[in-house]
């Protein structure tokens, strides 16, 4: 999974990985994977879409070459 959309949308709208973790109540331990480029719910990657106002596809990207 590749969240630079989701990093480059904290960047613009000015908030910091704790920040979203507060508003969309998430909990540090799924940042922290997403940080990785690991897999996280969907019902996080929900809440995450809820607060920013955005499309799932506005935030994360599948990597192709992870794929197997």
């Amino acid at each position: 999974m590749n969240y630079n959309k989701l990093w480059k949308m904290l960047i613009d709208k000015n908030l910091m990985k704790k920040d979203l973790i507060e508003m969309a109540g998430i909990t540090t331990n799924a940042m922290a994977k997403m940080g990785k480029g690991g897999d996280v719910s969907t019902q996080v990657l929900s809440k995450i879409c809820n607060v920013l106002d955005c499309k799932l596809e506005d935030i994360v990207e599948l990597d192709s070459e992870q794929e197997s």
